[in-house]
This record gives structure tokens, sequence and C-alpha cells, in this order.
């Protein structure tokens, strides 16, 4: 019997099994809401920013910087169109007279014509009495018809008149010394200890609500308690006590910006 070989048949090798990888578009990203949280945490960056800037803006320096631009890209413009109100706050610049001091203070005359316009009914009333001294233009206002006697709070009528008041303040330069004045009976309330804290708080009542209702610059301002001892007469009645008991505004002119206080 002949035997007949079998030719060998060709096995190939196993192929090596390699993992398959996920392509991109399949893969999950977790962290997107990141980018959306960054763009929100950077507008709300900006919109806090400019509302800062916005409150803290000198209405003064900006306008300056709008008529450089505008001269700069626009020339002759800047000369042509003024800039008055440009912002709420930003007052027009006072009409100087003969007399205004060199940092652009308004003379004292110019200030008591617009002080008796603005507070007419109420110098009518005796409410304000006006006079110049040597340290400026004094604006008393008496206690009564504007604070409770033995109170610091801002009556109705008193409080319209800062407002007219202000209007005036806005438009001048000059520095303002608010004064609390009080008579020559003590005071012991729980609220305040003595005639000190009474005036005290009297004046800084004025001179926060001024801020508070007109464009003025605090900068500008000061205030003081001289309790009972700058009477403007000697306490020898009630109704000299009723004098007595006031807040003088004074309008400084510039010679008398370093003065130490009342002469009274």
């Amino acid at each position: 019997m002949a035997y007949t070989a079998t030719p060998p048949i060709y096995v190939p090798p196993p192929r090596s099994r390699r993992k398959k990888r996920p392509r991109q578009a399949d893969r999950v990203s977790h962290e997107r809401w990141l980018v959306s949280y960054a763009d929100f945490i950077t507008l709300l960056f900006a919109f806090f920013t400019t509302l800062y800037a916005i409150s803290t803006v000198d209405g003064r320096k900006l306008t300056s910087m709008v008529d450089s631009m505008q001269a700069a890209f626009e020339p002759g413009a800047a000369a042509d169109q003024p800039r008055q109100g440009l912002l709420a706050g930003n007052r027009p610049p006072p009409q100087l007279s003969k007399g205004a001091g060199p940092g652009g203070e308004v003379g004292l005359a110019d200030i008591e014509k617009r002080v008796t316009t603005a507070l007419a009914t109420a110098i009518a009333e005796k409410r304000v009495d006006i006079e110049i001294d040597q340290r400026g233009l004094v604006i008393s206002v008496r206690e009564a018809g504007s604070f409770t006697v033995g109170s610091a709070d801002l009556s109705g009528d008193a409080q319209a008149l800062l407002v007219e008041l202000g209007t005036v303040l806005a438009t001048i330069d000059n520095l303002v010394q608010i004064e609390g004045h009080t008579d020559d009976v003590p005071i012991h309330t729980t609220r305040f200890a003595s005639n000190w804290e009474l005036s005290t708080a009297r004046a800084t009542n004025v001179i926060a609500y001024l801020l508070e209702h007109a464009p003025l610059r605090p900068k500008q301002f000061s205030a003081a308690g001289y309790a009972e001892f700058h009477p403007r007469v000697p306490n020898a009645s009630a109704a000299d006590r009723a004098r007595n008991r006031r807040v003088d505004i004074v309008i400084l002119k510039p010679s008398a910006a370093d003065s130490p206080g009342p002469t009274g």
C-alpha cells in the first residue's frame, strides 16, 4: 500500500486584539459648565466695576477729558459746544464777580444775593438771619421751626430750607463750615450728655442732609459744635436764649479759610 503525504495546511498566527480607542466625539466632558461660569463671573465683575467707576466719577475731570477727546477728533468742536451738565452731579462753573478770590471763590456780595433770593420766605418768617463778618457770609438757621428743643432731628421746614440753600452752595467753590450752637441751659438726656453733643449732632445732621440732597463736594465742608460758648447775644432772657440756639452755615472767604471759629 502506497503512502501519500498530505501537504501542510497554513494557519495564520492569531491577530493581537487591540483595545478599540473611543473616538474623540465619543468622549463626554463633565467640565463644560466651567466655561459658561467663567464668562458669567467676568461679566459680573465688569458690571460692578462700571457701577463703581460711575459712582466715584469726578464730573469736572470727565468733562475735561471729553472735551480733550472731542478736540482731538473734531478740531474746533469743543470750543463751540459747552459741556455743562454732562453728568447729573456736575454743576456749572460759578459766575465770578469782581470780588472773587484767587481760587475761584465767588464774591460774598454775589452769594448773599443768591441766598437772600433762595431763602426769601424763611428770612421773612425770621427763621433765618444773614450777615457778613470777617470770616465770610454767615447764614444762621434758628432752632425754632428747624429742631425740636433738645433734639438734633431736622424738621420738614428745615429740610426744605436746606434743599433751597444747597442749590446755591452747588454753584460756588468757597469752603463752608457748619457750626452748631446752644444756649446756656444744661442738657442731659439719654442721647445727649451735654450741649457739646447736641450742638455737634445738629451740625453733622445739617451737613449730612446737604450732601445727600445736593451735588456738593464733601471736601468743601466741615462741621463743628460750640455748645453755649459762642453766643450771638448774652443769655439774658428767653428770647435771647432762643436766638443763641442756632446752626450757622458759614461760607468762608479765602482769607478766612484757616479761621479757628466764630468770634462771638
